[in-house]
């Protein structure tokens, strides 16, 4: 970014400091101006750090669903693991406005911009230097508006990196585009000031012309400080991360007695906030309340988060007079915001790279050649070759029933001919351990955008049965189901392949669950026991599996295996969960 760019944008003359006055006169020799190396350097560290600042913030901007300016800007901006890119960046940029301001101290310039030059711009008449003065207080006035912009932005990327969404989303994102704006306005304010040789002085280098100052050494001491204040701040994010200890217990706790067990007033308590998700009342917030312990033989991870409704109505069907529909509109594009169930999914990752892990790769086609994620979000996997365990509730696919499914983040898979045709989804490196699933949807695989009418793969055996398990059918999103209530038919014992003739017998108007549960998890994908209620417009989960299993997609829960916990909660959501940036380092004792 060139929120720093100091072109000596007040004419020559009075007000100037007395090296930019002798600067002056070195160029007015040579008949072209030049900048003093000082300020060609941070410059340049500076624009280059909010470039890529911008354009990494850009792509996560371009996510939301509200997005609109980063939407349109999507097609031209970097795609993968960006978060990365866009965090040192940061730092970066941290270290560059660290620098100037020494640097401008140090070398005596703090005339350069000051207010008063301002008033330049109030200056009449239409003669060059007139022209000239106006310009150049045009150009003090917009350095002043970008380092207030910084500022905020500075002040605004600490909070959502610390967990804070909600407004200060829309603050960041709102001066990102101020930023990107000022670009082209303090290139076109320079070039008017000057011409084009007042751009091209910025790669024409001229040490400061006072003896006096350059003896100062200003660049060397600016840098000398300002690289230990980022190391500083990256030392103080590091020691400040949350610790989640896990003792061992005598005797491990009874799930399904969820945190009324004694074993867990015993287990402290971490409080990790999220943010940047979908629903959660307006919010797109939860924090999310983690526990753990271990016996000899399992651990147990107890959480507890905020969520305003009880959602199991995963992508239900509705009969309409020609014939079943998916009742949410994105199902076909996998990014159901409305009609699905509420999650929990928890990653142990033996790496605290940002962006969980470093699996998190973001745009419409991240990975090249391969088939590109059907809702154009992005794909999780990682670029090592290692595997991140997984662990994943879904309330309204066995959640409810003590499943949690075993899942991983790897490599990315090679994908399959119904993947590349589009006819089915491709996930990258996200998927279910090795096993067989519990659940199976109730309709075939839909074309992104199908919004026609479906054949249900199994009607109910007792259509009336069904809906009356499902309690009060309130197709409000946001209405929470009865307690007790099932959103889903167990595929063996309540249902029946589809027929014309049964099919004929149920109503218009009917609404079925698309979901069917089978036999249960078997293989890797099994070992996760599980509880969950909902009250007082909060989810409790208790889950335990065995301290070690063996499976390279698994983590073992050893004293010494050093690994980092990401958690993210869904509400009724299928793949906006919330967020968090720093890791919670798990330590076993």
């Amino acid at each position: 970014m060139s929120d720093l760019l100091t072109l000596s944008p007040h004419p020559p003359g009075n007000g100037e400091t007395v090296s930019e006055r002798k600067a002056a006169t070195t160029s007015r020799a040579d008949r072209h101006p030049r900048s003093d190396l000082g300020t060609i350097v941070i410059h340049w560290v500076v624009a280059i750090a909010m470039i890529a600042s911008l354009i990494t913030g850009l792509r996560i901007s371009a996510d939301a669903p509200v997005a609109r300016t980063a939407k349109l800007l999507a097609p031209i901006l970097p795609q993968g693991e960006i978060w990365t890119v866009h965090f040192v960046a940061g730092l970066a940029l941290f270290f560059g406005i660290t620098a100037y301001l020494i640097y401008l101290v140090r070398g005596r310039l703090m005339e350069r911009n000051g207010l008063s030059r301002m008033r330049a711009i109030l200056i009449g008449g239409r003669t060059r230097a007139a022209r000239k003065a106006r310009w150049g207080g045009i150009n003090v006035a917009l350095h002043w508006l970008i380092y207030v912009v910084c500022l905020v932005l500075t002040g605004t990327g600490v909070a959502l990196y610390l967990g804070y969404g909600g407004w200060v989303v829309w603050v960041h994102a709102t001066c990102a585009l101020v930023a990107l704006a000022y670009i082209a306005v303090h290139t076109l304010a320079h070039f008017m000031y000057g011409g084009l040789w007042q751009l091209l002085r910025l790669f024409r280098p001229a040490p400061l012309a006072d003896p006096t100052v350059r003896q100062r050494r200003p660049l060397l001491v600016a840098s000398v400080i300002g690289l230990p204040v980022v190391a500083g701040l990256a030392w103080l994010d590091i020691g400040g991360r949350s610790t989640l200890v896990v003792d061992k217990v005598a005797a491990g706790p009874d799930v399904t007695k969820l945190l009324d067990d004694p074993v867990w007033k015993t287990a402290r308590p971490v409080s990790v906030r999220t943010m940047q998700g979908a629903n959660f009342g307006g919010t797109g917030e939860t924090t999310v309340e983690i526990r753990a312990v271990r016996d000899a033989d399992n651990i147990y991870f107890a959480f507890r988060w905020w969520d305003p409704s009880r959602s199991l109505k995963r992508v239900p069907l509705i009969k309409q007079a020609d014939g079943w529909h998916i009742l949410d509109r994105n199902a076909t594009t996998m990014d159901v915001t409305e009609y699905y169930e509420d999650k929990l999914a928890v990653i142990f990752s033996r790496s605290d790279a940002f962006g969980s892990g470093g699996a998190t790769h973001m745009g419409p086609q991240p990975l090249g050649d391969t088939p590109g994620p059907l809702n154009r979000r992005g794909f999780h996997y990682t670029t090592d070759g290692s595997y991140i365990d997984m662990w994943q509730w879904k309330s309204g696919r066995g959640g409810m029933l003590g499943l949690m499914e075993n899942m991983h983040i790897g490599p990315p898979t090679e994908p399959t001919e119904a993947d590349r045709a589009g006819k089915a989804r491709y996930q990258a490196g996200y998927w279910g351990d090795p096993g067989t699933s519990a659940y199976r949807y109730n309709y075939a695989f839909q074309t992104p955008g199908y919004r026609g009418p479906i054949e249900p793969q199994r009607l109910p055996k007792d259509w009336r049965a069904t809906t009356a398990k499902m309690g009060t059918i309130d197709l409000d999103p946001d209405v929470s189901v009865d307690e007790g209530s099932a959103w889903w038919m167990v595929e063996k014992t309540e249902t029946v392949a589809y027929s014309p003739e049964i099919d004929a017998a149920i109503p218009v108007g009917t609404v079925i669950p698309g979901v069917l549960l089978t036999d249960g998890y078997t293989g890797g994908r099994a070992g996760i026991s599980a509880a969950a209620t909902w009250a007082d417009d909060h989810w409790t989960l208790v889950a335990s599996r065995k301290i070690a299993t063996g499976s390279k997609y698994d983590v073992d829960f050893l004293p010494g295996n050093v690994f980092y916990l990401y958690v993210s909660a869904f509400d009724h959501t299928q793949t906006r969960h919330t967020r968090h940036m720093r890791p919670v380092e798990v330590l076993l004792r």
